[in-house]
C-alpha cells in the first residue's frame, strides 16, 4: 500500500496532502542546495589554504603531537563542566532563596564572575591565590599558603568551573521556574518536604528544559579551555603555538588546532541534537 493511501484513509483531505507533498519537496530542494552551498565553500576554502602557500608537510609533520593535547583539552573541560553544574545548582538554589544573605551571596556571586573577564579570574586562581594566602599566614593562619598554591591544572579546572557555574545559574534557576506550581503544592500537599519535592519532583522535570542550554556551555568551555595554555597546560593550544613559534611557523599550527577544535564542536553539536531530539519525543509522549 502506499503512503499517499495510507495517509488518505486516516481522514486528511487530498488538498492537504498536496500541500505536505509540496512542503515536503521544498524541504528536500533547500537541503540539497544547503549541501551543495557548503561544499562549494569547504572548496573555496581550501583553495584559499593552497594559495596561501601553507607547509602541508610541515602540518602534517606535527598533527599527531598536537592531537595528543586532546587529552587534557577533554579533561579540564569535563571535570570543569561538573564542577560547574554543582556549583549552578547551588548558585540557582540561592537565588531562588527567600533567605536575604544566601540569595545576596548567590546574587554576589553571579554578579561578579559575569562581570569580570575569564582571564583575570585564571590568572586569580593561578597567581593571585597564593598571594592570598602569604597574606593569611601574616594574619596567623600558618600553613595556609600550601593549600592556596594550585597547579595550573587544578587552577584551570576551577577557573572555568566557578565562572561557568555563574552563567548556568540563571540557567538553572530558569528551568526549575519552568515547573508549574501545581507541582510543587501537589508535593506538599502528599506531606512532601520542600527538599524532597525539589530532589523527586521539581528538578527532574526541570532537567529536560537545563540540559540543552548546559551542552551549548560545554561546547563554549572546549573552546575556553584554551586560555590554560598561558598557564603551560599542554593541551591543543598550547602545543600548537609552541610548535609555531619555534619553526616560525604559527600560521601553519594556529589553523590545525583551529580544524580540530572545529571538528571536536561539530561532533559535540551532533551529540547535543540528538540529546536535544530524544529531550523532545520524551516532552511530546508525556502531552499526548
Amino acid at each position: 500500500m502506499n503512503q499517499p493511501n495510507s495517509v488518505a484513509k486516516r481522514g486528511i483531505p487530498p488538498e492537504a496532502l498536496e500541500v505536505m507533498k509540496g512542503i515536503d519537496a521544498r524541504r528536500r530542494h533547500f537541503s540539497r542546495n544547503l549541501k551543495i552551498s557548503l561544499a562549494g565553500m569547504v572548496v573555496l576554502l581550501a583553495l584559499g589554504l593552497v594559495v596561501l602557500g601553507l607547509d602541508f608537510k610541515f602540518m602534517g609533520k606535527y598533527l599527531g603531537f598536537i592531537l595528543m593535547g586532546i587529552g587534557f583539552t577533554l579533561l579540564v573541560s569535563t571535570l570543569a563542566i561538573s564542577l560547574a553544574c554543582v556549583f549552578s545548582v547551588i548558585g540557582a538554589l540561592g537565588r531562588l532563596s527567600r533567605n536575604p544573605i544566601f540569595n545576596g551571596m548567590a546574587t554576589l556571586y553571579v554578579s561578579l564572575i559575569r562581570g569580570t573577564p575569564l582571564l583575570v579570574q585564571i590568572y586569580m586562581w593561578y597567581l593571585a591565590l597564593p598571594q592570598i594566602g602569604g597574606s593569611l599566614e601574616k594574619l596567623g593562619l600558618v600553613g595556609i599558603q600550601k593549600y592556596l598554591t594550585l597547579p595550573a591544572i587544578p587552577a584551570g579546572i576551577m577557573a572555568l568551573a566557578v565562572c561557568y557555574g555563574a552563567y548556568m545559574t540563571e540557567t538553572v534557576r530558569a528551568g526549575i521556574q519552568s515547573i508549574k506550581i501545581g507541582q510543587s503544592e501537589a508535593a506538599r500537599s502528599l506531606g512532601m518536604t520542600t527538599t524532597q519535592t525539589m530532589r523527586r519532583v521539581i528538578f527532574p522535570q526541570a532537567l529536560r528544559v537545563i540540559i540543552p542550554p548546559v551542552s551549548n556551555e560545554f561546547i563554549a568551555m572546549v573552546k575556553d579551555s584554551s586560555l590554560v595554555s598561558l598557564m603551560g597546560v599542554w593541551e591543543l593550544s598550547f602545543r600548537a603555538i609552541k610548535i609555531g613559534r619555534r619553526y616560525f611557523q604559527s600560521l601553519e599550527m594556529l589553523i590545525v588546532v583551529a580544524l580540530i577544535y572545529w571538528v571536536m564542536c561539530i561532533i559535540l553539536q551532533t551529540i547535543q541534537e540528538k540529546i536535544e531530539k530524544h529531550m523532545a519525543r520524551g516532552e511530546r509522549g508525556e502531552h499526548g
